[in-house]
């Protein structure tokens, strides 16, 4: 007991060591000044894990077809606005592919990026709509670890990310990002109309290698920072190049399964399961939705 009474009062210590260290421009945003709302949140989304399907299991699944589609475009509009604020924001501030430190200034590009950053941690929190979706939609099988994983880690992540470095070289990889979740919901969007879209989306598996690519990207980013010694601080880049690693491998895994191991089925979609927002099975999920009728009963409507 000592022992944890001990670690704990360290912990304390070293977290409000932490605070005289955090970017000040942020710590007045929303969300932002305590660690406790995006734990609050992220605690609820692992409850709703637990609980959502329990209380679906003998009730009818909910279509949703017209929230996904206004769903998956907003997060289209989103994504965009981050991807293009981060953009004109670096260029207007000179940042560097390189090597960009952060700089904590009030200069007006400076906030400008750290606001298109807090928008896309806003963003990670916004993500967990889809696994709620999957499991009104008693997809449950689509709520894998990985799919659970990436949602859940994030947007930790990135209050951590917004808190200390809400710029500099973090702008990176969320610009990266925000263009492939502009071009995934983008997809989500078009399939969710049905067959008649759904037809002409011939790139679903490419998404998914996208991603890949993106991780390893992102590796070689923060190896090159790492090695020419960039004034940013070092345990984020390590901490980033295990991450993309853990992504990297549960990525493949999922790629083998789906376009390289899993034998082709009667009736299945042409080209195997496709991923869902970016990290499972969604896609091929939301097809089978809108391009047939379940085998029993009838789904639920808005």
């Amino acid at each position: 007991m000592e022992t944890l009474t001990h670690f704990i009062n360290d912990t304390v210590d070293f977290y409000k060591w932490s605070l005289t260290i955090a970017d000040k421009r942020v710590e007045k945003w929303p969300l932002m000044e305590s660690p406790m709302p995006t734990l609050a949140i992220s605690s609820l989304y692992l409850l709703f894990l637990w609980l959502g399907p329990k209380y679906m299991q003998h009730r009818e699944p909910f279509q949703l077809r017209k929230t996904l589609i206004v769903y998956n475009f907003s997060m289209v509009i989103l994504n965009f606005y981050i991807f293009k604020e981060l953009y004109l924001g670096s260029r207007a501030a000179g940042y560097s592919y390189r090597c960009q430190p952060v700089n904590y200034s009030d200069d007006v590009n400076e906030v400008r990026i750290a606001s298109a950053l807090w928008w896309y941690y806003i963003s990670k929190g916004v993500e967990y709509l889809d696994t709620v979706f999957f499991i009104l939609r008693k997809k449950f099988n689509q709520v894998s670890f990985l799919h659970v994983y990436h949602h859940c880690t994030m947007f930790i992540l990135w209050w951590i990310g917004i808190k200390w470095v809400a710029g500099g070289q973090s702008f990176f990889g969320a610009h990266i990002n925000a263009a492939i979740h502009v071009l995934m919901y983008l997809y989500y969007g078009l399939a969710a109309f049905g067959p008649k879209i759904q037809k002409y989306l011939w790139w679903k598996k490419y998404l998914t290698i996208i991603q890949m690519i993106q991780f390893h990207v992102t590796i070689g980013h923060a190896g090159h920072s790492l090695y020419i010694d960039c004034d940013f601080p070092h345990w984020m880049h390590w901490a980033l190049i295990c991450y993309a690693i853990t992504f990297i491998i549960l990525f493949a895994n999922f790629y083998y399964r789906t376009y390289r191991h899993q034998p082709r089925r009667d009736g299945s979609v042409k080209g195997g399961k496709a991923i869902a927002n970016g990290v499972s099975e969604e896609i091929n999920s939301r097809v089978e939705e809108n391009g047939r009728k379940p085998k029993k009963g009838r789904a639920k409507h808005e």
